[in-house]
């Protein structure tokens, strides 16, 4: 399709009548007006072909510029739009704002890959307007060999959602990001390009229009002011899980309409959301592990206010679009004022009010910590997957590839992609391979992320405890030179909220928060191709060896108990404290086993001995059961480091821990289950292997417990 001739001067007369006859169809009102700033950026893509990038508080109207942008561009004969947007939660809402615009929007995305050659053919017959894809698409070999070059000619306008993921500031989230700079160089000069984002300070704001200048193109930047007017923000200290979620239990009724309760964990998503149904609230938990199918309909429960609130990770987060959304309450602060005005920005946008408000947990900085050093490469990692592809004859899929180097999927998974954003590795059909292009770890690069990480907590620290006003003090972490006081927060207005608990409601969430252990299922297949390891095995475990389900006291995610076994996990080895001891004694009162355990056995512990001996010995005592001591440790023990993958854990820990001769002879004419102890339970390959060993000397059957689960 070739484009009509453009008339600079006619061009931008023409396009603010268009363009506001398109916004009005777009919102459904005749009297609808531009925004600042909307119709500039508009103007900067459709007349001048520019490339631009938008930072306005969320429920500007970003979504507003591209669809009249899209709308304009293909009266013009341009061919579709391509989005690169984050999240499918995003997507869906994109794809029904064009439907309002008029404008045609399909989607390739993990979710709908049986769709794929449905939405070519449709681009191939123009009948595409916009097309959205993730990230990650940009890196399918698939999408990569047969759709994205036609499209990166084609396309009439490019458009980066959540522009800040490109910058250093949120590479860790989506690496694949990164990639856009090259798609950039790609396209046709006269190609515009638009990125967007609410959350960006100065720093993301210069990274990211360095990147979009890519080829030496001017960048206009069109940036806005950051206060929401509509939002009563505050922070209200408890002191424990156990009333933070009495507060929450007691109080969520008095925010009016529906909202979003945002935690850290997945564990502490599904904490909160069953104790406050218990206490009477229509909640549901949202968080990565929720199927697709389930979290569109959640979206659309909460969108119809037919929930109270949804409890949710991040990943209900970019882009959720409810403009009556009521309030936003966080159980655990975010890492950064960035991340926290990202979230609380789903509030009140077209609400004269909504209530925000932050209740920070003692345990806040830890899971800061993991997820900041699970998200980061490291180098002797990176080099041994750059080794293990060099030296295989051919590409190796990420199954194989964790039978070389020993590095837990979700973390070599990120590690792939990083490294093929740098160029070391590609994927192709069948795999992945080294490119045999130097590599060099950027450390300078990391400690730079590392160093700017740790600025945003230490701001997140301070606006918990500032007693200047809120909404001023997240303008200035995000560089809004607009910021002033709002006279609405509890430091400008006094507190809005009611801090009272009732008689009794601590001790109901307490109830709820340490109900008795939490179910460990038994591993039922042997990792793939640990034979390469050296462990002949394979496939299912052999029903006759296997352990049966069993539990821990807590995750050490979860809210209550975690942060008090994440302290004496952490902390020298003692014995097991009494009201731990007493609280292990309800999970086994509680456990519905097949058949009640007659002994106790231990896993040898090299870390924590003492605590590990006198947690079985009191368990055998308070239930009555034999003491039949530890197992052996062989060959100085299990190997490797806490946190690898399974192939690497089976075999670090294969013909280490074994039940020998005198634990072989007192396991002679048990009648019933041995209950197996440990402090920790973390790949669960170690519990697999020494019930395995006891299942051979002859216990009937074996029921794993341990303190704590690692997730």
């Amino acid at each position: 399709m070739s484009e009509a001739p453009v008339s600079l001067h006619l061009m931008s007369n023409l396009t603010a009548s268009q363009a506001l006859s398109v916004l009005r169809r777009l919102v459904g009102r005749d009297d609808a007006e531009f925004r600042a700033g909307q119709l500039e950026a508009i103007e900067a893509l459709v007349a001048r072909r520019q490339r631009a990038l938008v930072v306005q508080r969320t429920g500007w109207g970003k979504s507003a510029v591209y669809f009249v942008a899209t709308a304009l561009r293909r009266e013009q004969g341009a061919g579709p739009t391509l989005i690169v947007s984050p999240l499918l939660a995003l997507m869906r809402d994109q794809i029904a704002a064009a439907e309002r615009a008029g404008v045609r929007a399909m989607t390739m995305n993990s979710a709908n890959a049986t769709d794929w050659d449905e939405v070519a053919a449709a681009i191939d017959d123009d009948a595409v307007d916009v097309l959205l894809v993730s990230p990650e698409r940009l890196n399918n070999p698939a999408f990569r060999a047969a759709q994205l070059p036609r499209l990166a000619a084609t396309c009439g306008l490019l458009v980066v959602d959540e522009a800040h993921c490109i910058s250093d500031w949120g590479h860790d989230f989506r690496p694949d990001y990164r990639r856009i700079r090259d798609l950039l160089t790609e396209l046709p000069q006269d190609t515009p390009v638009l990125a967007t984002t609410a959350t960006a300070n100065e720093r993301v704001v210069a990274d990211v229009s360095e990147q979009l200048g890519a080829g030496g193109r001017d960048v206009l930047t069109v940036r806005g002011g950051l206060a929401r007017n509509s939002l009563r923000l505050g922070v209200l200290r408890l002191p424990y899980a156990e009333t933070q979620l009495a507060w929450l239990s007691t109080h969520l009724a008095d925010f009016e309409g529906s909202g979003i309760i945002y935690v850290l964990t997945v564990a502490a998503a599904d904490d909160v959301a069953r104790a406050l149904s218990e206490a009477g609230h229509n909640v549901r938990a949202y968080t990565g592990r929720t199927d697709t199918a389930e979290r569109q309909q959640l979206e659309d429960d909460l969108r119809g206010n037919r929930l109270k609130a949804l409890v949710a990770t991040s990943a209900l987060g970019m882009g959720f679009d409810k403009p009556d959304l009521g309030f936003v309450i966080h159980v655990g602060a975010p890492s950064s004022p960035v991340a926290y005005y990202q979230h609380v920005g789903r509030a009140g946008r077209a609400t004269e009010r909504a209530d925000v408000l932050l209740l920070p947990s003692a345990g806040d900085e830890d899971i800061w910590h993991y997820f900041a050093t699970a998200s980061m490469p490291r180098e002797e990692q990176a080099a041994a997957v750059i080794g293990a592809l060099s030296a295989a004859p051919g590409p190796l899929s990420t199954a194989a590839l964790g039978t070389a180097v020993d590095v837990r999927r979700t973390r070599l998974e990120l590690l792939l992609k990083v490294l093929d954003v740098d160029g070391a590795v590609e994927r192709v059909r069948g795999g992945w391979i080294a490119t045999g292009r130097p590599w060099t770890y950027d450390a300078e690069r990391y400690e730079r992320i590392s160093a700017a990480r740790e600025r945003e907590q230490q701001l997140m620290l301070a606006y918990e405890r500032t007693d200047e006003c809120r909404m001023a003090f997240l303008q200035r972490a995000l560089d809004d030179p607009q910021a002033q006081p709002c006279g609405r927060c509890d430091n400008c207005a006094g507190p809005w909220y009611d801090a009272e608990l009732p008689e009794g409601a601590v001790a109901r969430a307490r109830t709820s928060l340490h109900s008795p252990g939490v179910l460990v299922e038994p591993r039922g297949l042997w990792p793939t191709g640990v034979d390469r390891l050296g462990v002949e095995v394979k496939g299912k475990i052999d029903p006759g060896l296997r352990a049966e389900p069993g539990r821990v006291l807590s995750r050490l995610t979860d809210l209550g108990l975690g942060q008090r076994l994440r302290t004496l996990l952490d902390g020298p080895d003692a014995p097991v404290p009494d009201e731990l001891a007493r609280e292990c004694a309800l999970v086994l009162r509680a456990w519905d086993w097949a058949e009640r355990p007659t002994a106790v056995a231990s896993i040898p512990s090299r870390r924590h001995p003492q605590l590990v001996a006198t947690l079985a010995a009191g368990l055998a005592r308070m239930g009555r059961m034999a003491d039949l001591g530890p197992l052996e440790l062989r060959h100085g023990g299990p190997t490797g480091e806490r946190g690898g993958n399974s192939a690497f854990r089976l075999a670090g820990v294969w013909g280490r821990i074994v039940a020998g001769d005198d634990l072989g002879g007192r396991l002679a004419g048990l009648d019933g289950p041995v209950l197996l102890v440990d402090d920790l339970i973390d790949s669960r390959w170690t519990m697999t292997v020494a019930a395995a060993e006891l299942r051979r000397a002859g216990a009937p059957a074996v029921l794993p417990f341990a303190l704590a689960m690692a997730a």
